[in-house]
Parts: C-alpha cells; structure tokens; sequence
C-alpha cells in the first residue's frame, strides 16, 4: 500500500502562511493576516450517487483588498469505498454584504488523489464555489463560513460532484 507523502502539501501552506507575512507588512491597517477555516466537508458524486465524508482545512489571504482573494485548502474524504484527498487553491472575488456577513464566488483547479479498489488515481479537476463568511465576534476574530461548491474532474470517468464545506473562521492578526 503506498502512502501520500504530505511533505510538498505541508510546503505549501508553509509558503502561503509566509507570503501572508509579507503582505502583512506592506498594510498599515487592522485586516487579518489571514483566515484559518477549520471545519468539516461533505461530498456527492453526481454519477452514482455515492457520498463521503471528511474534514477540511484552508488558509485564505487577501492580496488585492475588495478584488481577490486566494484560499489554499486540503480535504481528506472518506466513504465505506475510497479514500480522498483534495488538494486546491481558489482565486475569489469578494462582496461585503453588510459589518459582519460576506459572499465570495471563488473559481480554481484542484488535485485529486484517490484511492480505492487498491488502486491509487491523481487527478487534476476544477471547482467553483460560493463562500458566506459570518463574524458575529467583536473585532472579526472568530466567526464562521458555509461553502457549497461544485467540482469538475478532468481524470477517468470525468467525475462530476456537489459538495458543502461549514466550519469556524479564525482571523490571523499581525
């Protein structure tokens, strides 16, 4: 049985989190750094139906304030027949919808690494998503999102599934 090496997944949030750094020094004002979003994730192929289940995990940044917004996330995904990892990266637009609510239409490709009958499949595949952003906390340190998205894969049998991600937010502050 091969293992994933989580090495060169770890590298990148690892290069996200210090471009955030850098972005953090260039602004004088009290936006986050950036926003972890811990939560959990659920799945539907829209071929056979099956679902899987799973936690996921995001870290967003903000390079060009009110215009684009990046989020580089993985979700593992387990069902009783595979094993699922995605791995993507998210180019958002966003709209603040009032103080404490925001919507973001986000567009990106994604790797697909999958597992199932013994067999292990790399994939590469697309997604869209709506991201609601709530943060009834004081100040925007804590609060939560509600993702539903839907994924494209370019890999055999050119799966398609639709797909809903909830969780807390939790801003980074310099």
């Amino acid at each position: 049985m091969r293992t994933l090496n989580l090495l060169p997944i770890f590298g990148f949030f690892v290069a996200a989190f210090l471009h955030c750094k850098i972005a953090a020094a260039q602004s004088v004002d009290k936006e986050p750094v950036a926003i972890l979003e811990l939560g959990g994730a659920a799945d539907w192929n829209l071929k056979d139906g099956a679902s899987s289940f799973g936690a996921d995990f995001a870290v967003e940044f903000t390079p060009i304030e009110k215009w684009l917004e990046l989020e580089a996330g993985i979700t593992p995904l387990l069902s009783h027949r595979s094993k699922e990892w995605d791995t993507d990266l998210l180019f958002k637009k966003p709209w603040t919808l009032s103080k404490k609510a925001e919507l973001m239409f986000g567009i990106g490709p994604e790797w697909v690494h999958t597992s199932e009958h013994g067999g292990i499949t790399n994939s590469f595949a697309g997604e869209a998503v709506l991201d609601f952003m709530f943060w009834p906390s004081a100040g925007r340190r804590f609060g939560w999102y509600l993702e539903p998205g839907y994924e494209y894969s370019f890999g055999p049998g050119h799966e398609r599934s639709m797909g809903v991600t909830a969780g807390l937010l939790i801003a980074i502050f310099r």
